[in-house]
């Protein structure tokens, strides 16, 4: 059977969730000439939200890979091209593996822009019409198989490399024609939305990466210090590391976060004691499901965003609008081998208490294990931090944007406490709570961070909002 590549099929990188717009390629699981089924895991890529393993709908031959690993993708790019399965007849020309697939939606116009297939292709994966990706998330396929190589001297075709289409441009990004040109770019400290292209239709080209590098260079050499020069081995020995995936993600939520959001901290010292009481008190009782201080903390939080839903909210800025929700998403930071990742317990003010420590439970596994999918990191109307585990008293958190307020808890230790007049030592901890205060004044914080302190010196009043 001919392995002619006009007769591949071409599998773009789809919309993986939450409308996300690019990934990064981190490893392929196969290579041009494996042999592959419907559903078999090809590719691990990392989006601003997790890595995620892609299967492709198509079974064959692998012919080509359209971007390297370490490469950015946009969504609706060609990801891998499969066709039928080789055999021992003649080798592919590199005119043929490096041929547009006629019909196929990575075809290009003659002006270098994604024809009208392409376009449907794109608008139906990010409406999550489900004919993108087959099977995807089912598990039926293992991440790696052994291998089948093409037939002695039967030459696989070459993994061209591939220049993309110019991508839409959103909020002032320029057009970029190569993933080469992106990476250029990142690994240089070049910000390419503030370069003017040069090419044809707005595009940004290789050469304006080029130049603003020359010039960030001779920048750098005129504001050095003749009668001073730096020293080539210190300055060789610096390390730059690229803001990629999660860590690009959280930089750039962060970064946003302290500047939209006037944000402000109060903060209140707590005893504790009663709420360990009753975290031991729900355990002896038994029961399937472990009650931890996270998820009566959790429990505590729900009750007072119902008595103070102001600090359930966040703000449009667009409209100059407060968005006060129904419904409370709780999120809570979960440190894993990745980084920060903040998890959502959606609709936690329907679940009981035993209910929001299983959910808390299973999402924090899955963010131990990477195995968390966008959709579960994304939605949060407000969210708490219990950074007391890594051993500090307090902190000045940073609101998860576009969250209006998060409540941040140190850790539990004993210290003098003063108990109906007499001095005694006692659990205490401090509560932190950052809120955006376009949403409210100080007295709405004060309130809700008042009510928290008072369910934890004594969780019986919890029993009055249950």
């Amino acid at each position: 059977m001919s392995t002619d590549t006009r007769q591949a099929q071409v599998f773009l990188l789809p919309d993986l969730g939450e409308g996300l717009a690019e990934a990064e390629i981190i490893d392929w699981k196969v290579a041009v000439g494996d042999t592959v089924t419907v559903d078999h895991i090809v590719v691990e890529v990392e989006t601003a939200k997790a890595a995620v393993e892609v299967p492709v709908p198509y079974a064959g031959t692998v012919l080509q890979l359209h971007a390297e690993a370490g490469a950015t993708l946009a969504v609706g790019r060609p990801l891998i091209s499969v066709g039928p399965a080789l055999s021992a007849g003649p080798a592919p020309t590199d005119a043929d593996a490096g041929a547009p697939v006629a019909g196929r939606p990575d075809e290009k116009a003659a002006d270098g822009h994604l024809d009208e297939a392409a376009e449907r292709y794109r608008e139906e994966e990010q409406a999550g019409s489900g004919n993108v990706l087959i099977g995807y998330g089912t598990g039926h396929e293992p991440t790696s198989r052994r291998r089948r190589r093409a037939p002695t001297g039967q030459v696989p075709p070459p993994v061209a490399e591939f220049e993309a289409a110019p991508e839409p441009a959103t909020g002032g990004a320029q057009l970029v024609i190569s993933p080469l040109v992106r990476k250029l770019a990142r690994d240089h400290g070049v910000e390419i939305a503030e370069l003017a292209p040069t090419g044809p239709g707005g595009v940004l080209r290789r050469q304006d990466v080029e130049a603003a590098i020359e010039r960030a260079r001779a920048a750098s050499s005129a504001t050095t210090d003749p009668a001073d020069p730096a020293d080539p081995a210190d300055h060789d020995a610096h390390e730059r590391i690229p803001l990629r995936g999660l860590r690009r993600a959280v930089a750039r939520k962060l970064a946003r976060s302290r500047a939209e959001i006037p944000d402000a901290t109060t903060w209140v010292d707590v005893d504790a004691t009663a709420l360990l009481a009753a975290k031991n008190t729900l355990r002896a009782a038994g029961g399937e499901q472990r009650i931890g201080l996270l998820a009566l903390l959790a429990r505590i939080c729900v009750a007072g965003l119902r008595r103070f839903p102001e600090l359930n909210s966040s703000v449009d800025t667009d409209r100059e609008e407060i968005v006060r929700y129904a419904h409370v998403n709780l999120g809570f930071a979960a440190q894993t081998d990745r980084g920060l990742v903040v998890p959502v317990v959606r609709d936690a003010h329907t679940l009981t208490t035993a209910q929001i420590a299983a959910e808390l439970s299973r999402l924090t596994e899955l963010a131990r294990t990477g195995d968390l999918m966008p959709a579960a990191l994304t939605g949060g109307t407000f969210t708490l931090n219990n950074y007391g585990v890594f051993g500090v008293d307090g902190s000045t958190p940073i609101i998860n944007h576009p969250e209006a307020a998060l409540l941040g808890v140190g850790r539990i230790v004993d210290k003098p406490w003063v108990v109906d007049g007499e001095l005694a030592v006692r659990k205490v901890t401090q509560l932190s709570l950052s809120f955006d205060h376009r949403v409210c004044d100080g007295g709405v914080a004060g309130g809700f961070l008042r009510y928290v302190a008072d369910c934890v010196e004594r969780p019986t009043t919890l029993l009055a909002d249950v």
